[in-house]
C-alpha cells in the first residue's frame, strides 16, 4: 500500500512525488517513458517557476548543467520593441531555458533521492476501485503481465491525454477549443540570441536560447492551417519568421539548423474537474492552455507544491483529503485563469491594437514599467500580487 501513486514523471509529477516523499510519505511514481528522453514542449520557465527550482533546493543544480540565464524578456511587435526585467519572485528575475531531457531527469532524480520508488517503461492500463473510491492501479511494462498496486490516493500528472482523467471521466470546462498549431527546431550560430516573444496578425514566433550553445525559434499558425504547414514545413517556417521577425531572420544568415523540426496540431485550452474520492489531477492534466505564453512548466511547477500540500494535509489528517483537493481546483482556477486568458488572447494571432502599440512605444523609454509589463506577460499578473 502506497500513501500516493503518481502516474508522469515530467514536469509536474515528478516534483509532487518528491514533495510527498520529502514529508515521510511511501510514493510511488510511474511513467511510460525511459529517462534522459525529450517530449514536445516549450523550454521556458519563469521567474515564478525558477522560484520554485530555488525553493525545492534544485536551481543551483541545474544552473550547473551549463543553461544560459535570460534577465531580459523582448516583446517585438515590429513597429514598437520592449524590453523588460520582471519584477523579481523570491529574489529571482531570470528565466532559464533547459532542453527537457535535462530538466525532467534532474527532476526524476530529485524524486528518488527523496524516497520515491520509480518505475518507467509502465503504461497504467486501469484503475482499482472500491465501491465509488479510486484505490490503486492496473500498469504493465513491456513482456510483463499486469501488475496491481494499491494507493491511498492516485495523482495523474499525465499530460494533456491523461490516462487517469480519461479514466475518471473528468469533466473539461472552460473550453477554448484549439487555437493554434506550431512547429519548433533547434539553431546553432544564431547572432545575438535573446529570449524573444515575436506576436503578428496571423502567426507569431519566438526566439529560446538554451542548452549547448543552442536557439529554439518556434513558430506558431491558426490551426487551420496545420495540414498546409506540415507538407511543407521549411517554406512555412522561413515565411513566418520573415514576416513576423525579420530581425531575426537577419541574425539567422549563418545559423544551422541541428535537429528536424517538431510540431502539433493539437494544442488544446481547458481546465478539467480535479479531483475526486481517491484521485487527483495536476498539471496539463488540470489545465492546459496555449504555449505562445510559455507557462506550461511554471504552472506545472506550482501545481505540484498546490497538489503536494493538499495531499499531505489530507494524508496526515491535518485535513479532509477530498476537502483539501476540492480547495486545490479553487486555487488553481484563481491563479491560473489570467494566464489562461492572456495565452488565448496572443493565440488569437491578433495585430496589437493601437493601444498596446502606444504602450509599448511610451514604455521604452522607462524601464522600470517596462519591467513590470513584461511581469505581467511571464506571470499573468505583477509577481508582487502573488
Amino acid at each position: 500500500m502506497y500513501d500516493a501513486i503518481v502516474i508522469g514523471a515530467r514536469c509536474a509529477g515528478s516534483p509532487t512525488a518528491m514533495l510527498l516523499a520529502r514529508q515521510g510519505h511511501r510514493v510511488l511514481l510511474i511513467d511510460r517513458a525511459t529517462f534522459p528522453s525529450d517530449t514536445t514542449s516549450t523550454h521556458l520557465i519563469h521567474p515564478q517557476g525558477v522560484a520554485a527550482l530555488q525553493r525545492w533546493g534544485l536551481l543551483d543544480e541545474l544552473i550547473e548543467t551549463g543553461v544560459p540565464p535570460l534577465p531580459e524578456l523582448r516583446l517585438d511587435f515590429g513597429a514598437v520593441v520592449s524590453d523588460g526585467t520582471p519584477a523579481p519572485v523570491d529574489g529571482i528575475s531570470e528565466h532559464y531555458a533547459p532542453r527537457r531531457r535535462v530538466l525532467d531527469k534532474l527532476l526524476l532524480d530529485a524524486a528518488v533521492r527523496a524516497g520515491a520508488e520509480l518505475r518507467t517503461q509502465a503504461s497504467v492500463t486501469g484503475l482499482l476501485r472500491a465501491g465509488d473510491r479510486v484505490c490503486g492501479v492496473r500498469f504493465s511494462r513491456p513482456g510483463g503481465p499486469d501488475l496491481r498496486v494499491l494507493g491511498r490516493i492516485v495523482i495523474g500528472a499525465d499530460g494533456v491525454d491523461s490516462t487517469v482523467a480519461k479514466h475518471v471521466g473528468a469533466a473539461v470546462y472552460h473550453d477554448k477549443g484549439h487555437l493554434t498549431c506550431a512547429s519548433y527546431s533547434h539553431w546553432s550560430g544564431i547572432a545575438s540570441p535573446r529570449l524573444t516573444l515575436y506576436p503578428g496578425l496571423g502567426g507569431a514566433v519566438r526566439e529560446i536560447p538554451t542548452h549547448d550553445g543552442l536557439t529554439c525559434v518556434d513558430a506558431a499558425w491558426p490551426v487551420g492551417e496545420f495540414d498546409a504547414v506540415r507538407t511543407n514545413i521549411e517554406e512555412r517556417f522561413t515565411a513566418a519568421i520573415e514576416r513576423h521577425a525579420p530581425d531575426l531572420t537577419g541574425r539567422m544568415r549563418d545559423a544551422k539548423r541541428e535537429e528536424p523540426f517538431f510540431g502539433t496540431g493539437r494544442i488544446p485550452n481547458f481546465f478539467r474537474r480535479s479531483h475526486g474520492p481517491g484521485w487527483a489531477l495536476a498539471g496539463d492534466a488540470a489545465n492546459h492552455k496555449d504555449p505562445i505564453g510559455a507557462h506550461g512548466i511554471s504552472d506545472a511547477f506550482r501545481d505540484a507544491d498546490r497538489v503536494g500540500h493538499a495531499v499531505h494535509a489530507g494524508l496526515t489528517g491535518e485535513a479532509d483529503l477530498d476537502s483539501a483537493l476540492a480547495g486545490c481546483q479553487l486555487d488553481r482556477e484563481e491563479s491560473a485563469m489570467p494566464v489562461y486568458e492572456l495565452s488565448a488572447q496572443l493565440a488569437a494571432l491578433r495585430p496589437p491594437t493601437p493601444e498596446l502599440q502606444g504602450l509599448v512605444a511610451a514604455l521604452a523609454s522607462n524601464p522600470p514599467d517596462a519591467g513590470r509589463f513584461i511581469g505581467v506577460v511571464a506571470v499573468g499578473r505583477e509577481a508582487g500580487g502573488l
